[in-house]
């Protein structure tokens, strides 16, 4: 039965789906009983298994719960009709094949990526499940598991894949083609998902098949070939042998993730150079978590300096205000920032890639700089990312100043930030809370239940940040022994009121640090917490005249109409795929890009005004948050006057 995104919408508002989930990699702390090898590096704080944390209604919940609806709404005959085709497998259809109508896009028989949809979902069903217990996803997810089963089974090598094997030939002999290991890492990292997210035993042992099949492919082969082969994206590939070896402890998997480093590209960041030229940034981000990984299994210090170099040189020269990166997917100057104001920033993947990074960097350090750009990135971006109304995503979020958001569509699209899309709306409660033996770390502000089973805490919170600057903590259980509750100070709060029970708690520290209360909690016992949250102007690094409004987290975009806006309708047509790299967003020419605003004291002229965050500058611009901004053109970056 088919069912449409607005019914099954009103399902999961009326209690099908309640709760959020978690993250697609593994992180300490995580998936206990089922990896063999333990980390070797020390982890100052670990992460929540997914079934520890629920989201409640609030902003960020209704963006889970439409992604809810497109997941639910995948047809899985038709997604894993490219695998079935490759196999020659079509007994069994209803209808038989030829009246299966196929997914287009990134997913149509002629696109070399066709596939990677598939690996993203497994990952998505698998989160979605684990944090809501919801059967529908765990059925989706074992349907899909199952046909990739059956098509390796008939492939016989244990190669599984929507396209032939031939592309992996192409790419080993320097060939034109894609980018097939791209998509057979989002196959491999959907398939050790589904077991680990899922506990479904025949994704693993078809992950298991598969990473035979590659060290077969691979082992032995010239360095001339390996390096080759490398020049091709290939995702996070080594990443998933890691975890494929964390969790059989085979060698020879830990032995094709080494494979995969790509010396071109890490080689120099281990040499300190910082120069990415015009690289491609989200195949390069997703190389380094590989190195994040490797330090947490092997405790090299390489791998671990490799890690935080990359990631403090991306969000202190690379990131645009929202915490996006890249223009037209590559690197550009970052001393010229203000040149690359244009509508093709901010390919969602990178975020996506970034945020799994900073979640092992946090893991490692409990470090408040990182949980400050989670933060960032994930209320100006992910949660930006989505339309409202019809639950589609962006590829790019552009910040040209009149630009508007284009989205996908629910059949033919299937970019690849529709996939980390998929995975990015079901996690939105992975960075939420942290812990070490006897400590709790809330890092963001979303309404959500923990359940710390085994300390016997659970903890809810209530809040309607960032429209309002309290949260509010009630301790529903808790244990016998004393324990520590530490609040983030986020670096954008003024000082925080912080009171138990009614009872105000003294604040010390500064921005970017822990607010720590120690005591013997009671089940009853009530945190209140107050970050007072002010205007302020951050402008690019280059040119101290352009500028955007921030407030607090949130960042903040000009109204500027729907004049002569079109619907992006070359989007809808199969045959036409990269458009977003050229489309003409005809701005109008007469539109107010000035603000007149005291950049030290921005208050003077921006006034709250209506409901939630919304903003209206001394001159009448209207300003709201750019997750807000739907269908309409923006202003993000102004230019500024005294």
């Amino acid at each position: 039965m088919k069912i449409s995104l607005r019914a099954l919408a009103a399902f999961i508002i009326a209690g099908g789906v309640a709760g959020g989930v978690g993250a697609q990699s593994v992180y300490p702390g995580q998936h206990r009983g089922k990896l063999k090898v333990a980390d070797m590096a020390p982890a100052k704080v670990r992460a929540f298994d997914l079934k520890d944390v629920r989201l409640l209604p609030g902003r960020v919940h209704d963006n889970l719960r439409r992604d809810s609806a497109w997941m639910a709404n995948i047809n899985i005959n038709r997604l894993t009709h490219s695998s079935k085709n490759n196999a020659g497998i079509f007994a069994g259809l209803e209808g038989g094949y030829e009246s299966l109508k196929k997914y287009g896009g990134w997913e149509s028989l002629d696109c070399d990526l066709r596939g990677h949809t598939t690996g993203h979902l497994m990952s998505a069903y698998g989160l979605m499940y684990a944090a809501t217990g919801d059967p529908l996803f765990k059925l989706k997810g074992d349907s899909i598991v199952e046909v990739l089963g059956k098509v390796q089974d008939v492939l016989g090598s244990g190669y599984v894949s929507a396209f032939p094997e031939e592309l992996i030939n192409r790419n080993l002999r320097g060939e034109g083609v894609w980018a097939p290991w791209y998509t057979l890492h989002k196959i491999m990292s959907g398939l050790i998902d589904q077991y680990l997210y899922a506990d479904n035993k025949q994704a693993l042992e078809v992950a298991v098949k598969m990473g035979d099949w590659a060290y077969n492919k691979l082992h032995g082969r010239s360095e001339e070939t390996r390096r080759k082969m490398l020049r091709n994206e290939f995702g996070g590939i080594n990443e998933a042998f890691y975890n494929l070896y964390a969790i059989t402890a085979d060698p020879k998997y830990r032995e094709m993730a080494e494979y995969f480093y790509h010396n071109d590209v890490i080689d120099p960041l281990a040499e300190g150079n910082t120069d990415f030229g015009t690289k491609h940034t989200n195949t390069f981000i997703p190389k380094v978590i590989a190195e994040a990984r490797n330090y947490e299994l092997s405790g090299s210090q390489r791998s671990r300096d490799i890690a935080r170099l990359f990631w403090n040189e991306m969000t202190d020269r690379h990131c645009y205000v929202n915490g996006s990166l890249s223009q037209k997917e590559h690197y550009f100057d970052p001393k010229k920032m203000s040149k690359f104001i244009n509508g093709y920033t901010g390919e969602t993947c990178c975020t996506y890639n970034m945020l799994k990074l900073s979640r092992h960097l946090f893991c490692e350090e409990a470090s408040l700089r990182v949980a400050d750009y989670y933060e960032r990135a994930l209320y100006n971006h992910i949660l930006a990312q989505q339309d409202p109304e019809s639950g589609m995503v962006c590829y790019f979020l552009p910040l040209l100043t009149g630009a508007y958001k284009l989205y996908s569509t629910p059949e033919q699209s299937f970019w690849c930030c529709v996939g980390s899309g998929f995975e990015s709306h079901s996690k939105y409660a992975e960075a939420i809370y942290y812990h070490n033996n006897n400590e709790l770390l809330v890092n963001l502000f979303i309404p959500s239940v923990l359940d710390w089973k085994e300390k016997g805490l659970k903890l809810t919170q209530r809040t309607e940040f960032p429209d309002e600057e309290t949260t509010k903590f009630t301790i529903d259980a808790a244990p016998a022994e004393a324990m520590t509750i530490s609040l983030r100070y986020p670096e954008w709060s003024g000082k925080p009121e912080i009171k138990v029970n009614g009872k105000k708690v003294k604040v010390s520290g500064k921005p970017s640090s822990y607010i720590s209360i120690r005591r013997r909690w009671k089940p009853g016992d009530v945190i209140e917490a107050r970050y007072p949250m002010t205007l302020r102007v951050e402008t690019t690094p280059d040119d101290a005249t352009r500028g955007a409004l921030m407030y607090g987290p949130v960042l903040l975009v000009g109204d500027m109409g729907t004049e002569g806006m079109t619907a992006p309708a070359p989007f809808s047509d199969p045959t036409v795929r990269n458009d977003y790299y050229t489309y003409d967003y005809k701005v109008p020419q007469d539109l107010p890009t000035t603000l007149k605003v005291d950049v030290k004291n921005p208050a003077k002229s921006v006034t709250r005004a209506g409901k939630g965050l919304h903003f209206r500058s001394a001159q009448g611009h209207d300003l709201l948050p750019l997750y807000d901004a739907n269908r309409m053109r923006y202003c993000v970056y102004w230019n500024l006057e005294k």
